[in-house]
This record gives structure tokens, C-alpha cells and sequence, in this order.
């Protein structure tokens, strides 16, 4: 009997990605300048070849297929290599954010159980202090420097590369990162082979990166955060020139976006906020980007505006570390040429369009459970399924999904009828009041465009009528006068009577996460005591 299908298996592991990159834009740039100003050069065949001599040499350090590997570093070319090196040999890279608390780096090390470390110098104080409580990292190798271990480039230059792949099923891990630990121990998200490659191709899509071999993609989105977004997969199957920078003074990204004929870049609002301030400045245009990816956070409306106006196509992007993370990203929709300026600056202003690949839903907030119509009105707790969505935390026995494979993303959301997903709030920090939600974020966003407001928090305070009432929290810009009643009368045109907050507090600073998001338990936590009087 002749065998079901006619097409060919195929095993899809990342290995293959840098193959391709190699065999078919072997001589594209990779370009990377360094914290000491240093410029250097390589090419999509020069990661390759020492991709595979860096398998051979944790190898020979007796690293396992399934074990991890740590890097501690930014972004350049030689963690680039570290990426498609660890894979090869069958192990998983573990990406450190190095802006997390001691206890969390001591956590998660510990947690993966980490056999080598390989790491920028300038994080060679984190080393230090971590040292003794990293009890199973046995090597340390340093990207940049040999004076306190051994240097990466000599490290690999002991071999002659001539290394076979490790080969293995496609749903092997081939990479881990840990969630910012909110509420408790950050968690372990391991992405496999094929969940991977399947991201980086839907990342290639017109409605995401829409990158071809033109493309010149200078990523501020750190290598360490979410797997940077799935940017070094999808920028190696299109062939794309990279520029990496191992510091994000925003002078120097202004630099080497000239430079470098940069038309590609993305990362978090405070990114381009600083981008704003230098060229403001100094009397400089805004580079000629064609494509700027924002996400992270939400982009405020007057940052979305001025990109677009500089003839910037602005990608309003969310996804999480357990989406692997692209969910939703906000490219042009079919009626785009038909609105006006203004129009197209609102909708961008929300989080963009499930990619093939991706299904959303939002559900009632009392129940859980309830599927709500996309109608673009109802909010309710947001939900995704997909083949790059978790199934499980790292040394989790309990899936993290419904029975159904939906994943309760903790975000709280409207679907629009053309699929547009507007962010509203967080399930913890939507506020219920006398039964009826108000959305927080919606409050800070509105808060934000006041010209002497620097920051705003907004927070659910127990009130003895009404349960909760929000309060909002603000940090003056620099020298601005601004009053309570002046901040009220301000949000009194943009949302709903009720919703108005029932007090405005002025703090100097605004407690934030490892990771740069606004931390309202921390906040709560401070203000433990606040009372609202009926």
C-alpha cells in the first residue's frame, strides 16, 4: 500500500535557519558597534562558521544536548553566534536579563540549572557578586575581554570547525527565558525547534517585519528579553543586514541609523522618547527610518504621531514572553489609503492584528469563561492559542491552558470587528467600581498628555461605597506647576464622569520592574494605608 502523502519531511530546527542564511546571503553585514566605541564587521557566513566552532567547544566543555547554556550580555554579533552555536549542539540558550533583582538572578541561574555562562564585560560586577550562589555554572566564558575568563574569540578559535550539526526532533527546547517575576518567581518559557521557526516565518510576513534582503534592522529590543522579539530568527531568513549597538546612548543609535543606512529599528516607548529628546536637543531630524516596531508598552499617541509625520511606518506590536512573543502586530489595514491622517494615527495607536499563526478571544471578566463579541466595544480578559504559545512553564507539571489550549494572557482587551486588539488594561490593575470596570491604563494614558505630567500611575483604592475608586499617582515634569483640580478638568473631555479619579497624588517617582513596566504592587504596597472617604 503506497504511503499517505507526496511531499517530502522536512525537520524544522533552527539549525537550518543560519544554513540558510549562510548558502544564500552568506556576505550580508553584520555590523556591531561596541561599548568601547570599537566598529567591528562580520556576515551572516561568519556566524555560521563560528556558530560551529562554538558547538565544538562546548562539546569539549562535556555540554549535553538538553542542557543550558547562559549568556549575560547585549546585543552584537558575538551573541548573535551564541544563539545559533548553542542550538546547534543540541542545548538551550538561557537569555539573563541583567537588569533583574539578585534574588531573581540568583532564582532563575539556579532554576535552569545553567552549566556555562558566557558574558558581556561590563556585567563582569554581576558576575562577581553572583558568583558563590550560581551553584551550577562550571564555566565562565567573557564575550569582550580575557581578563577575568577566558575570551570568547579565543575560546572558539581553538577549533577548526569542522562540526556536523546535532540533529534531533523539532519540538527539542532550544531556548529559555524567564518572565519578569511579578507576583512571585519569574517562570521558565521554553521555546522548541518548530515552535520557533514557525515564529520567525510569521515574523516575515507583511502584516509583521515585512523584511526582504533590503533590509537594514538596527534592534534596541535587548537579545535578553523575549527572545528580542524573534528578530535575529526572522532577520537570518530574510538575510538582512544587522546593526547592533552594546549600548543604547541614544546618540550613538542616531549615529549609526545614518551611518549605517539604517531603515529598520524596534523597541520599547522609552527608547524613542530618548530618541525624541537628543535630536530635540541638538537641532537633528529624526532619522529616515522606514519601519519602527514599538512594543513592550503602550506607545502614547503624540510618539506614534511624530514617527509617522517623519514618513515612518509605525508597527504597534504586543505579545509576551509565553507568546515567544508576537501576537499582535499593527501593520497597514486594507482601508488604510482611505483614512486620514488622523485616523490612521488612532488606530495605530492600538495593539495591531493577530498574524496568521495567532488566535485570540477575550472573555467576561466575572466569569472568566463567557466569549465576548468582537464588537468593538466589550472588554474582557484576553486569552491567545497558537503553535508559539506556552503550553507549560519550564518544570511545570500543570499546563498553563484551558482545556481548550487557551492561555490566559492576564491582559484585558476589546477585539475590534477587523481583529484589532485594543489593550485596555491588566486583569490585577483593572479597576471595579460599584460594579462596573474602569480601565487604569486608559486613565495614565489620558493623564500622560497633560504637558506637565512626566508620568502617571493610576490604581484601585478601596472606597467604602463604591468597593474601589481609582486614584492616580503623577510625576511633575521638571519646573511644571500643575494642580489636582487642573489634572481633573484635564481627563474631564477624554473619559467617562465616573471614571474621573477621586483624588490626584503628586509623588516624585514612580516605582517601576526589573524590567522598566510600572510596578502597581509596589505601588499599592507603599500607599497600603490610603483611604478614600465617601
Amino acid at each position: 500500500m503506497a504511503k499517505l502523502g507526496a511531499m517530502q519531511d522536512w525537520t524544522m530546527r533552527i539549525t537550518s535557519v543560519i544554513d540558510h542564511a549562510a548558502r544564500e546571503a552568506g556576505t550580508r553585514e553584520i555590523v556591531t558597534r561596541w561599548a568601547d566605541g570599537s566598529v567591528t564587521r562580520t556576515d551572516w557566513a561568519g556566524v555560521r562558521r563560528d556558530a560551529l566552532k562554538m558547538a565544538q567547544a562546548l562539546q569539549r566543555l562535556g555540554i549535553r544536548p538538553g542542557e543550558r547554556v547562559a549568556s549575560l550580555a547585549m546585543n552584537h554579533s558575538r551573541h548573535l553566534v551564541s544563539w545559533y552555536g548553542v542550538a546547534g549542539m543540541g542545548g538551550v540558550l538561557h537569555t539573563v536579563n541583567p537588569r533583574l533583582f539578585d534574588d531573581q538572578l540568583d532564582y532563575i541561574v539556579n532554576h535552569a540549572e545553567d552549566r556555562v555562562l558566557l558574558y558581556d564585560a561590563a556585567f563582569q560586577p554581576i558576575v562577581d557578586k553572583m558568583k558563590d550562589r550560581w551553584t551550577t555554572i562550571e564555566h565562565y566564558i567573557c564575550y569582550d575581554s580575557g581578563e577575568n575568563a577566558p575570551a570568547f574569540e579565543d575560546w572558539i578559535g581553538a577549533e577548526d570547525g569542522d562540526f556536523e550539526w546535532v540533529t534531533g526532533d523539532e519540538r527539542d527546547p532550544c531556548m529559555i527565558c524567564y518572565t519578569s517575576g511579578t507576583t512571585g518567581n519569574p517562570k521558565g518559557v521554553q521555546y522548541e525547534h518548530r515552535s520557533t521557526v514557525l515564529h520567525a516565518i510569521a515574523g516575515l510576513q507583511p502584516a509583521a517585519f515585512n523584511f526582504s534582503g533590503s533590509s537594514v534592522m538596527l534592534p534596541v529590543v535587548p537579545m535578553f528579553h523575549a527572545a528580542s522579539w524573534g528578530l535575529p530568527y526572522a532577520g537570518a531568513m530574510a538575510g538582512i543586514k544587522f546593526v547592533f549597538s552594546a549600548v543604547n546612548d541614544p546618540a550613538v543609535l542616531h549615529q549609526l541609523m545614518i551611518d549605517e543606512k539604517v531603515t529598520d529599528s524596534a523597541g520599547v516607548p522609552t527608547v524613542w522618547l530618548a530618541h525624541f529628546q537628543y535630536c530635540d536637543a541638538n537641532g537633528l531630524d529624526l532619522p529616515p527610518l522606514k519601519a519602527a516596531t514599538i512594543g513592550g508598552s503602550a506607545a502614547p499617541k503624540f510618539m506614534i504621531e511624530r514617527l509617522m509625520k517623519n514618513g515612518t511606518r509605525v508597527q504597534h506590536a504586543w505579545g509576551m514572553t509565553e507568546t515567544s512573543p508576537i501576537g499582535t502586530v499593527g501593520g497597514p489595514t486594507w482601508d488604510w489609503e482611505e483614512l486620514s491622517f488622523e485616523e490612521k494615527v488612532q488606530k495605530t495607536t492600538m495593539q495591531g492584528r493577530p498574524i496568521f499563526g495567532v488566535e485570540l478571544r477575550t472573555v467576561d471578566l466575572d466569569d472568566m469563561v463567557t466569549e465576548l463579541p468582537r464588537d468593538g466595544k466589550s472588554s474582557g480578559a484576553l486569552q491567545i492559542r497558537g503553535p508559539w504559545i506556552i503550553k507549560r512553564y519550564f518544570k511545570s507539571d500543570k499546563d498553563a491552558v484551558n482545556n481548550e489550549g487557551w492561555f490566559d494572557t492576564g491582559d484585558v482587551g476589546i477585539l475590534h470587528p477587523d481583529g484589532t486588539l485594543q489593550l485596555t488594561d491588566r486583569t490585577k490593575d483593572v479597576i471595579k467600581s460599584g460594579g462596573e470596570w474602569i480601565s487604569s491604563v486608559e486613565l495614565e494614558n489620558a493623564a500622560g498628555g497633560h504637558p506637565a505630567v512626566a508620568e502617571a500611575a493610576c490604581v484601585g483604592m478601596p472606597h467604602p461605597k463604591w468597593d474601589e475608586r481609582p486614584v492616580l499617582f503623577v510625576v511633575k515634569k521638571a519646573d511644571a506647576q500643575v494642580s489636582a483640580e487642573d489634572i481633573i478638568e484635564h481627563l474631564r473631555s477624554q473619559v467617562a464622569k465616573w471614571w474621573l479619579p477621586d483624588a490626584v497624588e503628586f509623588i516624585d517617582e514612580i516605582p517601576h520592574t526589573a524590567t522598566g513596566k510600572i510596578s502597581k504592587k509596589d505601588l499599592r504596597d507603599r500607599f497600603s494605608d490610603y483611604r478614600l472617604e465617601a
